[in-house]
């Protein structure tokens, strides 16, 4: 009768196991202190999302919004009056920024 090997051996699944610590040794210290780039890149998108729909407004009426609040519901959502990061949007004469 042939006995078949089915399975790993103890070596096998330790040397699998120490490749992948390595591997997230090498890759978790790279990953943080990403979140602030991330916001800061977000938030820079959603100024230029925001200042769109401050320009398709004032083409609409004619003018520019009084105030970001303004834009809600028609324009944007109340989210979007701030960034990911937790900062406010600011308006000043048709011009958004953080």
């Amino acid at each position: 009768m042939i006995k078949q090997k089915n399975g790993f051996t103890l070596i096998e699944m330790l040397i699998v196991l120490a490749i992948i610590s390595v591997l997230i040794i090498l890759i978790v210290p790279n990953l943080t202190g990403k979140t602030s780039e991330v916001n800061k890149k977000g938030c820079d998108a959603l100024v230029q999302v925001v200042q769109t729909q401050v320009n398709a407004y004032h083409l609409d009426h004619g003018h520019y919004p009084s105030d970001l609040s303004t834009l809600v519901d028609d324009y944007i959502t109340g989210d979007q009056l701030t960034c990911p990061n937790g900062e406010e949007l600011d308006y000043e004469d048709g011009k958004v920024s953080i």
